[in-house]
């Protein structure tokens, strides 16, 4: 897969990308992260990317020179399965998406910043908009990351243990179980019996009933 990210502040996505998992994924050449400098398509000689909203108002706006230069710059590299805006308005972002989205081969993200995106971007240029909650962030790197990092993770060979990423919560519409290592009792506090019993089948049917219960408490949504 590869992945390629617009932004005005590419040094922020640079330490997401460096270390832990998708460190290694890039390693191992199952995924291709690039960053691109919003900046560097300007026509401007300080650069600039953003301007006045028409009519009025508050904050500024990212022009859409710099912005369709570099998406048609990148598109006339390779062709993308997706041109990704993200929006506080967009689709809410969940584990459905976040595998429907690993199943990709280009994806091509653009965050948003100041008061979002001229929108003729969003009419001619961006096929999917996506929203990780109900709030606003000072720009959409944070967002990126968070949606990068829920993809690459479930492509295969990212995990040392594929069925870890089968086993989270969501992925079949309930949280995940408690879970539990060693010392089995500390200080008095021990671990439920059956997880010591060595009986699988049994394990298994905890498990499920206490994802069960807890997303009945907690998340009671999920299960609608």
């Amino acid at each position: 897969m590869q992945i390629d990210i617009i932004t005005v502040l590419p040094r922020l996505l640079e330490s997401p990308f460096a270390d832990s998992i998708l460190k290694r994924a890039q390693e191992k050449g199952l995924v291709e992260i690039n960053i691109h400098n919003l900046r560097e398509y300007s026509s401007n000689k300080h650069r600039q990317v953003d301007d006045y909203a028409y009519g009025g108002g508050a904050g500024m706006v990212l022009m859409i020179e710099p912005i369709a230069k570099c998406i048609n710059h990148l598109k006339s590299q390779r062709n993308y399965d997706d041109i990704i805006y993200t929006s506080p308005d967009g689709e809410s972002f969940n584990q459905s998406m976040a595998n429907s989205l690993s199943l990709k081969g280009n994806l091509l993200l653009l965050c948003g910043h100041y008061k979002g995106v001229d929108e003729r971007i969003r009419e001619h240029f961006i096929t999917k908009e996506i929203s990780i909650g109900d709030y606003v962030l000072s720009g959409g790197e944070l967002a990126a990351a968070v949606i990068v990092d829920a993809v690459v993770r479930l492509i295969p060979g990212v995990l040392s243990d594929e069925t870890s990423a089968l086993s989270d919560s969501f992925q079949d519409n309930l949280l995940a179980p408690p879970v539990y290592t060693r010392p089995s009792d500390y200080n008095g506090l021990k671990i439920p019996e059956i997880l010591t019993s060595g009986h699988q089948q049994k394990i298994d049917e905890w498990r499920y009933e206490k994802s069960l219960l807890r997303t009945q408490e907690r998340r009671p949504d999920l299960l609608k």
